[in-house]
């Protein structure tokens, strides 16, 4: 999309208002809203904001930067018509008063590491599928989790209760151009899934970001409580982000698929493989980044914790779907929606890469049911376990030599800075279990 065509976009559907966003290291959007008067000087890149009070960015005396904005991500927002007027936004880049793009940019910091890729001869295609809760608000509007939704995995009406406020999301969506490919209710009451076609790396992190801001929006008009946390219940399903993730050559075509090679994958997707079971300890930080992300990541409830591959087994961490040709792709199946998605595909993507710049050979497939196997079996098999809470996934990122690498200095000391410090506050918090579960009995 060009300026002009933006402008005239502003002209026939009476843009009054515009939504200048950016994502901060931790995976929060931002925006900076401004009035029409203001349009055409953000479309040129001339807004100015504070970055010393968005955390993990600069310090009080670097603090003037500049939000560069990328016009392909205008988009009129349906939900916020009003009296004939409406509003947009565009997702923008964050620079430097020197004019350099800012390293710890999370959306300029995946554009390097594509460009990486793409001097090795590779561009990077990511499909996500994230799953969210609708849960009830009380009557002071504050969240819950509760629900009157009874139903289960694909289940209809009149069990699913948020099957309308899901069909106004995804009308919403396609509204805002994405194209949807199915949508269903998930394992757990009150669970949900929406699936929309893959797209470059970036587009796919812009996408994964509008998504999860949209559900949130439509899911608050209908009274309810949208939540992407990975385990809101304990003992039943959390809620994934599986990435679905492929290369292709430059030409246009999959470097995964080889139609006269086993299983049709070819030596680079082998490789990324490789790469990806190298790297999986060492990026679940950054792929699942809350504490709460360990109470997902726990066996018996689908999420997947063993460290394998298989072109069948949903047991395994790297699933090879079945479709083949232009869609043969990897399945990475830890994520969860908390991550921040520029920073997950750029540890991903890094990983694969360093399977393929060293030639790494992936290991056997794992096609048993992992979870029915005994620790032994496993041992035998060579299976690891991610790690088991966030303290040693961070620790996990910092041993891992291609860390620094895939999100830049500046990203990975303000990460883990920030992941220590969360661990911290949870370590030292006294729980509502501690109590119910030693006040009476001490």
């Amino acid at each position: 999309m060009t300026r002009d065509e933006i402008m005239q976009i502003i002209e026939e559907k009476n843009v009054n208002f515009f939504r200048l966003q950016f994502v901060d290291i931790f995976g929060f959007m931002k925006n900076v809203a401004i009035p029409r008067s203001q349009i055409e000087k953000a479309l040129d890149g001339q807004m100015m904001f504070d970055g010393s009070s968005i955390d993990g960015f600069v310090r009080i005396n670097e603090s003037d930067m500049y939000l560069k904005p990328d016009y392909d991500t205008f988009t009129v927002l349906p939900w916020r018509q009003a009296n004939g007027s409406n509003a947009a936004r565009i997702i923008c880049d964050v620079y430097k008063a020197d004019g350099s793009p800012f390293e710890g940019c999370p959306r300029v910091n995946l554009k390097r590491v594509l460009a990486e890729a793409k001097d090795l001869g590779y561009t990077m295609n990511v499909g996500t599928e994230s799953e969210f809760f609708l849960f009830e608000r009380d009557e002071d509007g504050f969240s819950t989790t509760d629900t009157n939704d009874v139903a289960g995995y694909f289940d209809v009406d009149p069990e699913d209760s948020g099957i309308n406020c899901r069909r106004k999301i995804i009308e919403t969506l396609e509204e805002m151009g994405f194209e949807i490919e199915a949508s269903h209710h998930e394992v757990a009451e009150g669970q949900h899934e929406i699936n929309f076609k893959y797209a470059d790396a970036l587009a796919a992190a812009d996408n994964t970001m509008t998504y999860k801001w949209v559900v949130r929006s439509i899911a608050s008009e209908f009274g309810f409580h949208a939540t992407f946390m990975p385990k809101p219940i304990f003992g039943i399903n959390g809620s994934g982000m599986h990435c679905n993730q492929s290369l292709f050559n430059l030409d246009g075509t999959n470097a995964f698929y080889d139609e006269k090679a086993p299983l049709q994958l070819s030596e680079v997707a082998y490789k990324y493989i490789a790469g990806i079971a190298k790297n999986a300890k060492g990026f679940v930080a950054v792929t699942n980044p809350l504490v709460n992300s360990y109470k997902r990541l726990v066996a018996g409830y689908e999420a997947p914790v063993y460290v394998a591959w298989s072109a069948s087994n949903r047991s395994a961490l790297i699933r090879i779907p079945a479709s083949r040709g232009m869609g043969t792709r990897t399945e990475v199946r830890c994520p969860d929606p908390t991550c921040n998605p520029y920073l997950a595909f750029a540890m991903m993507l890094d990983s694969g890469l360093d399977g393929i710049r060293n030639n790494l050979e992936a290991p056997a497939a794992v096609d048993l049911d992992i979870f029915e196997m005994t620790p032994a079996e496993k041992e035998a098999a060579g299976i690891e376990s991610l790690p088991a809470n966030l303290q040693e996934a961070v620790e996990a990122l910092k041993a891992n030599p291609i860390a620094k690498q895939a999100l830049g200095e500046h990203i990975f000391e303000k990460f883990v800075e920030g992941k220590e410090a969360e661990w911290d506050s949870y370590r030292t918090a006294v729980t509502d279990w501690e109590l119910q579960n030693y006040l009476d009995n001490y």
